[in-house]
């Protein structure tokens, strides 16, 4: 569980930096073509184990193929997971390759394209796919590796400032061959006491001189903003050589939330705060959601139409019952649920429900037990103010109050509000009597932010539904 002080320095990872890659060629097919390449020759064999005649629509499949693989599976040479050639990293490839695989059926099925393909082809190329990529993703770890430390990987690398995201770059440096390296540090200050990978080469007015003896690939400047004179001036004496020059901004003490960098109007910038939803990722998102929870409805709504009129017969009041809660950029929306309460608050104050509270009927503490309470809210998701899964909405003058004493607490708005959350099969569902029980939950939030993935969405639902039946703190 996150603690505590996730929610004021650290529960926005700084891993979530997007950036480009600078592989040199020859590493770069290798990482980034290998797995799509991979699984257009495993479709090509099981196509000659069966003996399937070539045509159009093949051909079509593995172009489909290719851009997808290309798109969804990860890149063998910079995935940690796949470095350490372990369960996870089995599990991480089985799963992207079941997601590429889905989108190729729902594009067969919505072009009416599925019956022309062999169901034995397609069967053995979904099974044999992931233990081929395994297999390969990990050879692959070993040639780059070799290629780096047999030096025919010959990119070199010097940084200016063993400051710490200089000190975190040389170490991701030689822990990566591949990428060529890493000579040492620049620095006026020296390096200090504190061991760090690489050696001191010299000061910064010696930096020119060596990157034209040596003919260094890379220089990565890594000194603080207030240096930016001194950046300048590197930059000019730098302007006769042909290295590549980098610069590695100081931004460890921001609490960054999906950090990319992007462009506006051609100028550009580092969003050190952002929605993990952008571009492609927000249509996922939201196309999953969207067929989800319209499968959801169309099974459940005999269920919704007992369960209104059992609460409409069972106490006075509306069956349904809405309430103001902030959603995406803190917009207000209403929220539906069946009513569990005598009740209906929505105002300036809202007392949380307790255990043994007075105000729940007979009929909502069954409701609430089960979370059947919350079944309308599956019309919030198709209304798009909603998500299956997101942060919980709180009542609007919950999050006028809470906004006030926890740090970075109106950031889990960046994203929609949902029915099931990271924090609630984490155990933080329930009454937050304190400020305490709030800024975990508030925390699990963030951290949800910062690594959302179709993955993570599905293995909450599956954990949301399993905790239905035996969660004690439901009430």
């Amino acid at each position: 569980m996150p603690a505590k002080s996730t929610v004021r320095h650290s529960a926005l990872p700084h891993r979530n930096v997007k950036i480009a890659s600078v592989d040199q060629p020859g590493v770069f097919v290798i990482t980034r073509l290998l797995n799509p390449l991979l699984v257009l020759f495993v479709l090509w064999g099981c196509m000659l184990l069966y003996s399937q005649q070539p045509s159009m629509h093949y051909l079509n499949l593995s172009i489909l193929a290719f851009i997808v693989s290309a798109w969804l599976l990860p890149e063998p040479e910079r995935n940690p997971y796949l470095r350490a050639r372990s369960l996870a990293a089995t599990r991480l490839i089985f799963m992207k390759w079941c997601l590429v695989f889905a989108v190729l059926l729902l594009v067969a099925f919505a072009t009416k394209t599925s019956e022309i393909f062999s169901r034995k082809v397609l069967l053995t190329w979904f099974a044999l796919t992931p233990v081929v990529l395994v297999g390969a993703n990990a050879f692959a770890w070993r040639v780059t590796t070799w290629m780096g430390t047999a030096g025919l990987v010959t990119r070199t690398h010097i940084i200016i400032g063993a400051t710490l995201p200089g000190v975190e770059l040389a170490q991701r440096l030689v822990d990566n061959p591949a990428m060529g390296t890493f000579i040492g540090y620049f620095d006026d200050a020296g390096i200090g006491g504190a061991p760090k990978r690489g050696r001191l080469l010299g000061g910064l007015d010696d930096v020119a001189a060596y990157v034209r003896r040596n003919c260094i690939s890379a220089v990565y400047i890594a000194l603080p903003t207030i240096a930016q004179p001194r950046v300048q001036r590197l930059l000019s004496e730098l302007g006769d050589t042909t290295a590549s020059i980098y610069f590695v901004p100081d931004i460890s003490s921001c609490d960054l939330m999906q950090a990319r960098i992007v462009a506006l109007d051609g100028l550009p910038l580092v969003a050190l705060r952002e929605t993990p939803f952008c571009g492609i990722d927000g249509i996922v998102k939201r196309g999953f959601d969207v067929v989800a929870s319209s499968f959801i409805l169309a099974v459940i709504w005999p269920l919704l139409l007992l369960i209104a009129i059992a609460v409409k017969i069972g106490s006075p009041g509306p069956a349904i019952f809405k309430q103001r809660r902030y959603g995406m950029d803190g917009e207000e929306f209403f929220v539906f649920k069946f009513r569990t309460m005598t009740v209906c608050e929505d105002g300036d104050e809202v007392k949380q429900a307790q255990r043994g509270d007075a105000r729940v009927t007979p009929l909502g503490g069954v409701l609430r037990k089960f979370s059947l309470d919350e079944l309308p809210q599956v019309l919030n998701v198709l209304s798009g103010t909603m998500s299956l899964v997101g942060p919980r909405p709180h009542a609007v003058a919950h999050n006028e109050q809470y906004r006030k004493l926890i740090h970075g607490y109106m950031l889990r708005h960046k994203v929609r509000p949902g029915i099931t959350g990271w924090a609630q099969v984490n155990g933080l569902r329930g009454e937050t009597d304190t400020i305490e029980k709030m800024e975990q939950r508030v925390a699990y939030d963030l951290d949800y932010v910062c690594r959302w993935s179709v993955w993570l969405d599905i293995g909450i639902l599956c954990r949301t539904v399993l905790m239905i039946f035996h969660d004690k703190r439901a009430y």
